[in-house]
């Protein structure tokens, strides 16, 4: 286990990736079909009901086939640690893609119900695939939405069990432009109790300024706040940070 050093270079697939931004920030994708191809890699390759060999093969086929858009394994120790600490029984995870966050949380956490919320159907599809051929099925649900549609996916996880003071992890992973906007309307409902934590990735690569930001200002007030400095998924040349902030209540 442990993340792998690797060499500071920028890939093709990760050029390529940059390049088709504008699409994956519409579609979730990033239209060469890596996503179905990760899927069938791990179905391929990686034993059935063993959650480690899965997350491995993900992060192989991440580094030496196509760059993926997920935390990543250097990073993914980060959350690990963050959710361990956070002991927790109810989980959320905001952007899914091909469900390598919601596994690691499922790992760390093995008595929780994890949740995560993601706009593209596609990626669902992909990513039950992965949890069914990792024997986590039936702990891990997707709801296909966003948190900014009017309220239907916070309905949605309202009827499965959110409620006030019930969510202990929160980890921040889709649209860089919505988390804060997401984290207040989590705030709003109350689902957050003291003590629940919220792991936001990319904050610097590609970037979420204002929650950045937000979260300086309500350092030792609503939130307490660690950056990580840390790496872009599967290389060493572009640096990134992970905020981890503690909520220390209303």
């Amino acid at each position: 286990m442990g993340w792998k050093q690797r060499l500071p270079f920028l890939r093709w697939s990760m050029v390529r990736m940059a390049v088709a931004m504008p699409g994956f920030l519409k579609t979730g994708q990033i239209g060469d079909g890596r996503e179905e191809a990760t899927a069938r890699y791990v179905e391929a390759n990686a034993r059935r009901n063993d959650v480690d060999h899965v997350l491995d093969t993900i992060d192989e086929f991440a580094r030496e086939k196509s760059m993926l858009m997920n935390v990543g394994d250097e990073k993914g120790a980060l959350l690990d640690a963050a959710v361990r600490r956070a002991d927790a029984t109810l989980a959320l995870e905001l952007g899914t893609y091909c469900g390598y966050g919601a596994m690691r949380i499922a790992r760390a956490a093995p008595d929780a119900k994890v949740f995560s919320v993601e706009f593209a159907a596609a990626n669902a599809a992909i990513a039950r695939r992965i949890w069914a051929h990792a024997g986590l099925a039936d702990r891990i649900t997707c709801v296909v939405g966003t948190l900014g549609d009017g309220g239907t996916t916070m309905d949605a996880l309202a009827k499965s069990g959110f409620a006030a003071g019930t969510l202990d992890l929160l980890f921040i992973d889709h649209d860089k432009s919505a988390y804060l906007a997401d984290l207040l309307g989590i705030l709003e409902r109350g689902w957050l109790h003291t003590g629940s934590i919220v792991v936001a990735d990319n904050v610097r690569v590609p970037g979420a300024p204002k929650y950045r930001a937000y979260m300086r200002e309500q350092q030792g007030k609503l939130f307490d706040t660690v950056e990580h400095a840390t790496h872009v998924e599967y290389q060493t040349l572009l640096s990134d940070l992970v905020l981890e902030s503690d909520y220390l209540g209303p």
